[in-house]
């Protein structure tokens, strides 16, 4: 038997990064698992690699910006696989690197509709579906919701209101079964890192951040999945409403 043996687990923003590698850690798991992305090519492929591989997968494209979008991919799932057990919410945007007085208004909202707004959606539409025999939710946040660093207002704001979402609902619905919690990756070396690092700003300011993990590198999109895994599994029981840093040590230095 392994960790979720005939779980079903939806998987947000699996289409590469920390999403893809958290989908095939899931299917290793043995989960049946339901990917969901925007990006439909990506996402048909890994949903591809995935089935040859022997896991049991089903890729919906969705723009869970939109709160009906949501509410489908949750009935797709019941629709495909008979029930929800667990959820990983890791769909998201980063930040635009501007200063606060240079962001717009519809930078702003559309940050806080992508990484916060569409999470409340995706837990309220999970909650619903797990209720009956119960189930637990990992969110993706930061160590940017514990801190802040210059040019990321939208995206702190963001991640610090959705540590406070985590925790309500972990405290209103564990009595029913659910558990929620969240990590808090520090900085993972994703395709968006890559693109993020062509900029010479952001590569200056990458640069000062890994002097800031005393493990001294960047963590992979692995080791953000196994504590996914971990934590949708019996194995964190007694884990409910916690924020589980991923991060090299950045947020103890």
């Amino acid at each position: 038997m392994t960790a979720l043996d005939g779980k079903v687990v939806l998987a947000t923003g699996a289409a590469s990064g920390i999403g893809r590698a958290t989908a095939l850690r899931l299917g290793s798991a043995g989960a049946k698992v339901v990917i969901c992305d925007i990006a439909e090519q990506q996402g048909l492929q890994v949903a591809k690699e995935m089935h040859e591989m022997g896991m049991v997968v089903h890729f919906i494209c969705a723009d869970l910006s939109i709160e009906s979008d949501v509410k489908s991919v949750i009935d797709q799932t019941i629709d495909k696989f008979g029930k929800l057990d667990g959820a990983f919410n890791n769909a998201g945007i980063v930040q635009r690197g501007k200063a606060l007085l240079d962001l717009t208004t519809e930078e702003w909202e559309l940050a806080l509709r992508i990484d916060l707004t569409s999470v409340f959606w995706c837990i309220k539409y999970e909650l619903q579906a797990m209720l009956p025999v119960g189930g637990a939710i990992v969110n993706t946040a930061s160590g940017l919701g514990q801190v802040a660093i210059p040019f990321a207002c939208e995206y702190i704001a963001a991640k610090h209101g959705l540590l406070g979402l985590t925790k309500a609902a972990a405290v209103e619905y564990a009595h029913l079964g659910v558990r929620v919690n969240a990590v808090l990756p520090g900085v993972i070396e994703t395709p968006v890192l890559q693109s993020m690092s062509q900029n010479d700003g952001f590569r200056d300011m990458l640069c000062k951040l890994k002097d800031r993990h005393p493990i001294g590198r960047f963590g992979q999109p692995s080791e953000i999945a196994d504590a996914v895994v971990w934590l949708l599994s019996e194995a964190a029981s007694f884990v409910n409403g916690a924020s589980i840093a991923v991060d090299g040590g950045y947020l103890a230095a």
